[in-house]
């Protein structure tokens, strides 16, 4: 079985910084050939795609977060990570690990990240 765990959330204040983590577990060695993704849910909105990284290291990332957000993987570790720097009260919101291995999609629980102004 599939679990995805996120960990790393909090609440800071604006200008600092953040790193989410997520393992990966039950997935063997197809976690170092999946593509790994980021997602955020703030109140009222949909779900977003915050960034992506693919097996070969290719990273793409929201506009938004170009630029402040860094993700990572250490294939050794099942850990996919998210350093985010310069947190903007905006950037508040529930961010979601996410992964497709075959035709099924997987996400995490969830880690609540409060940025105050």
């Amino acid at each position: 079985q599939v679990q995805l765990v996120e960990s790393g959330g909090g609440l800071v204040q604006a200008g600092e910084s953040l790193r989410l983590s997520c393992t990966a577990s039950g997935t063997g060695s197809i976690f170092s050939m999946s593509t790994m993704c980021w997602y955020r849910q703030s109140a009222g909105k949909q779900r977003e795609l915050v960034a992506a990284i693919t097996r070969g290291g290719n990273t793409n990332y929201a506009d938004s977060v170009e630029g402040r957000f860094t993700i990572s993987r250490d294939n050794t570790k099942n850990t996919v990570y998210l350093q985010m720097n310069s947190l903007k009260p905006e950037d508040t919101a529930v961010y979601y690990c996410n992964t497709q291995i075959l035709v099924q999609t997987y996400w995490g629980q969830g880690t609540q990240v409060t940025v105050s102004s």
